[in-house]
């Protein structure tokens, strides 16, 4: 009995014998990963321990080259994303739409112009261009003048079907309504400038006389909106109180509180009810601007171009390659959205949320992505409710590196310090020193109670490394520590 039990003893001793050695020939490519990184790993954990604790995190870094990872914390804990899920958007995208892809916008009639009078309908006709400006109406404007038209004896008919009507993501809150980033979505909208916030307008209150309400001032001008102004202007020394709100299910925009004299005022964007009737209102205003005049029966409304209508102007916006700088630089909600509707009516005939988000997991998947790891509801990281693992993030962000419209895509996230806006974007304030300026390339995030940075940095040895550090149920702004940690990778190098 004790002969067998030292036969057992020894064969167990051989077998751990056996494994060491082989561990020592046949070294994992994690653990050389890990062991060629471990002052950033040390690092980044003594970050972790020190600023994250009690916050739910998920961390993952990896060589760009290959994918490996060299850090990881919770890295396939779903967290909420915020706007890091735009990287997502934007390569499903640029996959489906294509670099050159252009939303078309189109002016039509069913009429005929005789002896100056447009006789029949104008139709306004979109496609879900976010980018479409007052100036774009002015010039449509100009073009029916020059060609004669000084009347029209029908309607002017915008045309919104090329997406559904469902005008607010998933997860919108009641309270965000109001403002820019959570504006309606529509196939007809306009932008108050070239950020091209599409379905918002300017909405700026500055100081009049001491006792009078505040000037306010609408960019673009439009009778869509109406301003409830309680506003009041005070001496100079007080405190600047106003408030610039759309009350919720209209659209009333009520301004309150105090302005001093001398003081800059306050400028809001303002998301519009109905971007549609807004970019109609628009148009109109640029119709009569060129002195093209309305019979007394015409109306502006909402339909459906006929099919016999003829294209009298064509207008087509920028290439989406050029659009992912406004897109992903300033973190554009709108566009996100925009893309999603796009993205499912050119592939499915849909121009909805259900088909556009369809079309993101299946490129998700077509490149390797786990979509047990992915939850969203919308393509702009609004929903509290999306979740995803930074492990997935970095994963996508090393996966697209071999896409041909790769340079396109970097060329569209933030860079850190970089000054101008269409450089830094959301980072033209953050990271501003060696080494992370320049050398940190990366998506945003922010929600109520919720920070991420997703992308890539250059260490000091020139490797290219891919991170996402999420973060949710914090106490204080994680933000410092994000850029603590994104300073740490670029400042690293394999030992």
């Amino acid at each position: 009995m004790i002969n067998r039990q030292k036969m057992i003893v020894g064969i167990v001793a051989l077998f751990m014998f056996l494994g060491t050695l082989t561990g020592f020939f046949t070294e994992s490519p994690s653990v050389q990963a890990a062991s060629s990184y471990s002052t950033l790993q040390n690092s980044l954990n003594s970050i972790v321990n020190s600023s994250l604790s009690g916050t739910t995190v998920s961390v993952t870094v990896r060589k760009a080259s290959n994918g490996e990872i060299i850090y990881s914390k919770n890295p396939e804990l779903g967290v909420t994303p915020a706007s890091s899920l735009k990287v997502l958007t934007a390569a499903a995208a640029l996959d489906t739409l294509g670099e050159n892809h252009r939303f078309l916008t189109e002016v039509l009639t069913n009429g005929q112009v005789a002896k100056g009078t447009l006789y029949g309908n104008l139709y306004l006709k979109g496609t879900g261009d976010p980018t479409l400006l007052k100036k774009d109406f002015d010039h449509f404007a100009s073009i029916l003048a020059n060609r004669g038209v000084k009347r029209l004896s029908g309607h002017i008919v915008g045309d919104d079907t090329w997406f559904d009507s469902d005008r607010l993501s998933n997860g919108i809150a009641k309270e965000d309504e109001s403002y820019y980033y959570a504006a309606q979505i529509s196939a007809l909208t306009l932008s108050p400038n070239t950020d091209y916030d599409a379905g918002s307008v300017i909405v700026e209150a500055k100081p009049s006389v001491n006792g009078r309400n505040a000037k306010v001032t609408l960019t673009p001008a439009t009778n869509v909106v109406r301003i409830i102004n309680k506003s009041k202007t005070v001496p100079k020394g007080n405190r600047n109180t106003l408030k610039i709100q759309r009350e919720y299910g209209t659209n009333k925009i009520i301004i309150t509180g105090n302005v001093p004299v001398g003081s800059a005022g306050k400028k809001e964007w303002i998301a519009v009810s109905n971007p549609t009737a807004y970019a109609l209102d628009v148009f109109k205003k640029s119709l009569a601007a060129k002195g093209i005049k309305f019979v007394a029966t015409s109306k502006v409304l909402r339909g459906k171009t006929p099919d016999n209508a003829r294209v009298l102007i064509a207008k087509k916006s920028m290439p989406l390659k050029q659009l992912m700088i406004p897109f992903l630089k300033l973190s554009n909600n709108t566009h996100a959205e925009h893309l999603a509707k796009q993205m499912g009516k050119v592939k499915y005939g849909e121009g909805s949320w259900g088909a556009g988000l369809r079309v993101m997991r299946e490129y998700a998947s077509s490149i390797g992505l786990d979509l047990n790891q992915w939850d969203f509801e919308d393509a702009s990281g609004m929903s509290h409710a999306n979740k995803v693992s930074s492990s997935q993030l970095t994963l996508l962000l090393q996966k697209v590196r071999k896409e041909p419209w790769y340079g396109t895509y970097l060329k569209g996230l933030p860079i850190a310090g970089g000054s101008d806006r269409f450089v830094g974007g959301t980072l033209r304030t953050r990271m501003t020193t060696w080494p992370a300026k320049g050398n940190v390339i990366a998506k945003t995030g922010t929600l109520d109670q919720v920070s991420s940075l997703t992308g890539y940095a250059t260490t000091r040895d020139g490797e290219l490394l891919v991170f996402s550090i999420l973060t949710q149920n914090y106490r204080t702004s994680t933000v410092p520590t994000l850029d603590r940690m994104a300073t740490a990778i670029a400042n690293s190098k394999r030992n």
